[in-house]
């Protein structure tokens, strides 16, 4: 039924298709060991641009209109991008911890290619994930991180790429009850597949689908949930399965037209600042509220939690949808959304081959790697938010390109490419040099 040894097992493209719709059956997707699980994410990655592709097109015949933006696309790909570099330095925290367990504590093994152990792991994995994710909307601390996913004032399939770098470290805690009975293997198959399936749920050019809105999440019950109306807030966690939330008492069909993100915006592209701002906010709120159980309060209630209120804050404080809300959009030129669209899909590149190449490569080069591009992510974000500053930053970005390039410690996966891109760097520090100085010229003449 599984492989028998060796590496990861090779998926062929119609398997990797329909692994994201959870609709691999236990023959073609049991193994006896981790080491022989295929990396189903990272083999998803073309067909996560293939369906982007499909649902631009499907929107514009649907509703004569894309079904995203430049500006929050590329932030939510960044943010995506952000959360996937930590795997490259470190196994993942949930497998390891995993393991741990199921070396030193399990109490007894399942088999790992009996189909009741595959179906048994599936309903596990994903009342871990319900768990896990309603925790994480009612406890501040941990809201701090996955509010990242909610952040978007979209909805559509770059959303579901839009993932917080630090939630992973919290999630794990929920699996291990199953490391006590269930072989790694099959775990991390089942934890693939319930992220998958996450992806196709987010949009808006599929209505509701019938009897399977009773049992499966689906993007009607998804929009629900990162909705901003108050008839939305807290509801629909499930991931593949819609049925904890009707059983726990958290589901919320879809009704009014939802209006997405968060209930106080962020109103920012920058990955780096929506990934760590709500932390600032947690410091600056726990320093200034009086008194030691009021403190833990503010890590350990809810967001909406304060002095003298319930748990979950008040309802009533939620602000009203009116219909009138406007996107945060801040005007760019059209060249500058086509700059930075070719080079996010440089930068999508050498990340790609990053992935392919970082057995090979030493801890030094692929800090410096990782370095870059963090560094060109929040020089888009800059860029998208048409900020003074992201001129200088994008001229030390692209000098910092030439110089680690010429060195070798960055490479393209089509070595042809890398003369190309030598000179597109140069024309564009030469650029931004010149946008610079005409900026100061301009200034200079203004006070004078």
């Amino acid at each position: 039924m599984g492989s028998q040894g060796g590496g990861p097992r090779a998926t062929a493209p119609g398997q990797q298709l329909r692994a994201l719709f959870y609709a691999l059956p236990p023959g073609e997707s049991s193994f006896r060991t981790v080491e022989e699980v295929p990396d189903y994410v990272e083999k998803s990655i073309p067909f996560f641009i293939a369906f982007i592709g499909l649902e631009f097109v499907v929107s514009w015949f649907q509703k004569r209109k894309l079904s995203g933006r430049i500006n929050d696309g590329i932030s939510s790909l960044s943010l995506g991008i952000l959360s996937r570099l930590p795997d490259v330095l470190f196994r993942s925290v949930d497998l390891i911890s995993y393991i741990y367990i199921w070396n030193n504590y399990r109490l007894f093994e399942l088999p790992w290619d009996s189909p009741w152990t595959w179906y048994l792991t599936l309903v596990g994995v994903d009342f871990a994930y319900y768990c896990f994710h309603r925790i994480s909307h009612e406890v501040n601390i941990l809201w701090a991180a996955h509010q990242v996913h909610h952040s978007s004032e979209d909805y559509n399939l770059f959303t579901a790429l839009r993932q917080s770098v630090l939630q992973k470290y919290t999630s794990w805690i929920f699996n291990l009850p199953m490391a006590l009975f269930i072989p790694p293997s099959v775990f991390a198959v089942h934890l693939q597949f319930n992220l998958l399936y996450q992806f196709w749920i987010h949009t808006e050019v599929i209505n509701k689908l019938g009897p399977l809105e009773w049992i499966l999440n689906t993007p009607s019950h998804h929009r629900v949930h990162h909705g901003r109306n108050p008839y939305c807030i807290d509801k629909n966690y499930g991931g593949t399965l819609i049925i904890w939330d009707r059983i726990f008492g958290t589901f919320e069909a879809e009704d009014a037209k939802v209006v997405y993100g968060l209930t106080h915006p962020v109103n920012s592209f920058d990955p780096i600042m929506l990934q760590l701002r709500p932390l600032a906010h947690i410091w600056n709120t726990f320093w200034a509220t009086p008194g030691f159980c009021n403190k833990l309060s503010v890590i350990f209630k809810g967001p909406g939690w304060g002095p003298g209120k319930p748990r979950l804050g008040l309802p009533e404080e939620i602000p009203v949808i009116t219909g009138k809300e406007v996107l945060f959009n801040p005007y760019v030129p059209a060249y500058l959304n086509c700059y930075a669209v070719v080079h996010f899909v440089i930068i999508v590149d050498l990340y790609t081959e990053l992935l392919g190449t970082v057995t090979m490569l030493s801890q030094g080069a692929i800090l410096l790697r990782i370095g870059f591009i963090i560094l060109s992510l929040t020089s888009f974000g800059l860029l998208m938010e048409n900020r003074p500053k992201a001129g200088l930053l994008e001229i030390i970005r692209c000098l910092v390109f030439i110089g680690v390039y010429k060195l070798g410690h960055l490479r393209s996966q089509l070595s042809s490419l890398g003369y190309a891109y030598e000179v597109l760097f140069s024309l564009c520090a030469a650029f931004w040099v010149i946008q610079l100085m005409k900026r100061i010229t301009s200034s200079e003449d203004k006070h004078h």
